[in-house]
């Protein structure tokens, strides 16, 4: 266990290094690009770059890694304290199960955009491995991108991958033209109205398992 979590934990820091490295990145068609402009807040006060979350939430995850790493080398931790093994079967069914999810969910983020992919990553994980009731999975799936995408898109303007051309045409672009026509008040109601039905299936399906 203790060498488990010390390899993870490289591994991972490995991985927020090179995500960090690629949030500063710009759009390559522009050559006088400065690596890392995108990562801070911009002086004419439309918000943070690009980059800006990417990068720091990368950040956070390193400082958590080596922190992690700190930890086995000084055995304070409990896996570090641990001679049991990584994963036993039950673990390794978790991992195929999770992690196929989220192999399939990167795959479908080309296919039909982030949020799509995100509402049928979320109805499976609740639906098949959280077991949740079917309506509450629904809703949960819907609903949750639904404000991913008024937030990111509409309030933040920061455009997310939107799948194949089809998917954009037929969907997207009305769906902007709709949305960025509208108030802020009126987007406020949008996650007031959609909230408050989520909270109202939520409880349903509480008072049905109660039962």
């Amino acid at each position: 266990m203790r060498r488990a979590e010390f390899v993870t934990a490289v591994v991972l820091a490995l991985f927020s290094v090179y995500l960090m490295w690629k949030s500063g990145e710009g759009p390559e068609w522009d050559t006088e690009y400065i690596h890392w402009a995108n990562t801070g807040v911009n002086i004419d006060n439309s918000g943070p770059g690009k980059g800006f979350w990417p990068f720091y939430l990368a950040l956070g995850m390193l400082v958590s890694c080596i922190w992690i790493m700190f930890n086995s080398i000084r055995r304070t931790s409990p896996p570090s304290q641990s001679d049991e093994p990584f994963m036993d079967g039950y673990a390794r069914r978790m991992l195929l199960t999770v992690g196929g999810g989220l192999i399939g969910f990167l795959i479908l983020i080309d296919i039909v955009s982030m949020y799509f992919a995100i509402a049928i990553f979320m109805f499976y994980y609740m639906l098949f491995l959280g077991r949740h009731p079917l309506m509450l999975s629904l809703v949960t799936s819907l609903v949750v991108p639904f404000w991913l995408y008024l937030f990111f898109d509409i309030v933040m303007t920061k455009v997310q991958p939107k799948g194949m051309r089809w998917m954009e045409d037929a969907f997207y672009n009305p769906a902007g033209e709709l949305f960025r026509g509208m108030s802020l008040v009126s987007i406020l109601l949008c996650f007031i109205v959609t909230g408050a039905i989520l909270a109202w299936v939520a409880r349903s399906a509480n008072r049905t398992g109660d039962a």
